[in-house]
């Protein structure tokens, strides 16, 4: 299984993820939305998680936001224009393992998920 983390190197969640990753000896690759931008599957990821779990509406990008930019995202393709224009919105991280996408750290599914 070709395991692959998004997301922002400083991120303290993507830092607690790649470490978890590390610490449990599971190999994966790092897609930087910073350096390398919003991968194409960003449709895959909205069609298998869904829009609003993707939108980090507590994230300090998304609290920044003007009121009128916010009030916009009410559907995937809305929160898809934000999310390409403005990267650091996504959740993070979203992992694909192989054929699963998972947003966010759990240790507890990742167990499951790492055993394949």
């Amino acid at each position: 299984m070709s395991i692959v983390v998004h997301g922002i190197p400083n991120c303290d969640t993507v830092k607690k993820a790649r470490a978890w990753l590390a610490d449990n000896g599971v190999e994966y690759q790092f897609h930087d939305f910073k350096k390398q931008g919003v991968p194409p599957q960003l449709d895959r990821w909205i069609a298998s998680v869904g829009w609003e779990k993707l939108v980090n509406r507590q994230g300090t990008t998304w609290r920044k936001l003007d009121e009128a930019t916010k009030a916009a995202v009410t559907d995937a393709r809305s929160a898809k224009a934000l999310m390409l224009a403005q990267p650091s919105v996504i959740k993070r991280p979203v992992v694909e393992w192989g054929a699963k996408t998972t947003v966010g750290f759990d240790a507890a599914a990742w167990t499951l998920l790492a055993r394949g």
